[in-house]
């Protein structure tokens, strides 16, 4: 399988040229497009994040939990509470994210388990979305692309690096197809994972107003999509 650093490397390319295409083509924002492509380029880090072992995995865990204060701190603005009922809210979710959940997925996680899957990463993405939802559009969107990307890529090396190419004949090595999969050995895991998956993906239907009104229709799609890269060129 493929280092950390190979991944790194590989997930961190696809997020300058990510950033790259979102800004020069699509005329995104500067900073939209750096963060966008900075996300990708961490989340082909995430899924080693079933690994038990390594102080990149930590550090990790430490990026993620502080993430998810900042965003939580960010949307308890709605509420109207005081600075420091948010702050304190934010840091006990810190606490939460960094030691807690930490110690329940690394008990319920094994290495090239279901978190290295196709469900794994669309989970990734939805949850960037929800997480960012209230940022100007098309930012949640763009960055939960950027996510699923560099999740994908990290899938994608894995499933490279399962051949080995040192002889005549190419053979696979015992690791091939651990990544790129849709189910695992354990149904359990498997069935977890989907319906976490159908979860997140009912809660962004519900909130894109989809099942109350329907899905747009491709004339909506192609004018939202106009409104949203102005700066594109897109033609009518």
């Amino acid at each position: 399988m493929a280092a950390f650093r190979e991944h790194v490397t590989f997930s961190s390319v696809l997020g300058v040229v990510y950033g790259g295409v979102l800004n020069h083509y699509l005329g995104v924002d500067v900073t939209q497009a750096v963060l966008a492509g900075a996300l990708c380029g961490f989340a082909g880090m995430l899924p080693d994040l079933d690994s038990d072992s390594g102080k990149p995995i930590r550090e990790m865990f430490n990026l993620l939990s502080a993430l998810g204060a900042f965003l939580l701190l960010h949307r308890l603005r709605r509420l109207n509470l005081a600075f420091e009922d948010r702050l304190l809210a934010a840091i006990a979710f810190y606490i939460f994210l960094r030691f807690g959940v930490r110690m329940i997925f690394q008990r319920l996680t094994v290495h090239r388990g279901m978190f290295h899957s196709i469900p794994a990463m669309f989970i990734a993405g939805g949850l960037t979305y929800l997480a960012t939802e209230n940022l100007t559009p098309p930012t949640p969107w763009l960055l939960a692309v950027g996510v699923t990307l560099g999740f994908f890529s990290h899938l994608v090396l894995d499933e490279i690096y399962s051949v080995d190419l040192s002889g005549v004949i190419p053979k696979y090595k015992s690791s091939a197809g651990t990544a790129l999969k849709f189910y695992s050995a354990s149904w359990g895991a498997s069935l977890f994972t989907w319906g976490i998956l159908s979860l997140i993906a009912w809660q962004i239907v519900s909130q894109l107003g989809w099942i109350e009104h329907g899905p747009p229709t491709t004339a909506e799609l192609w004018s939202n999509t106009k409104l949203l890269f102005p700066r594109a060129g897109i033609p009518d």
